[in-house]
């Protein structure tokens, strides 16, 4: 059973950076696609950005085009989010996902296989 636990999360002014982790074990991280998605109060949970196994390509929502990076350290077993120009719209409880079928991206919830339990990640304005 994979186990993902995320970290990093906090409270930052508007403008400001954080950096998301997410660290793996139990499985084999180095074939999996990772994602990490987000869920604002009031709303339902979206895609932010995904990354295929050997991290060679990428994608990104458009709300993050730009600000946040998303990039992996399969020797650690663990998957980052650089969020950088943080606005107040961007206050989300952050989960990050994997997917077994590492070699493709996907935006869809129902195609990741494990979740992380999420980090609180507030923005101030």
């Amino acid at each position: 059973q994979v186990q993902l636990v995320e970290s990093g999360g906090g409270l930052v002014q508007a403008g400001g950076s954080l950096r998301l982790s997410c660290a793996a074990s139990g499985g084999t991280f180095s074939n999996y696609a990772m994602g990490w998605f987000r869920q604002a109060p009031g709303k339902e949970r979206e895609f932010v950005a995904t990354i295929i196994w050997s991290g060679g390509i990428t994608y990104y929502a458009d709300s993050v085009k730009g600000r946040f990076i998303i990039f992996r350290d399969n020797a650690k077993n663990t998957v980052y989010l650089q969020m950088n120009s943080l606005k107040p719209e961007d206050t989300a409880v952050y989960y990050c996902a994997a997917r077994i079928v590492g070699v493709a991206v996907s935006t869809r919830e129902y195609q990741y296989d494990y979740w992380g339990q999420g980090t609180q990640v507030a923005v101030s304005s």
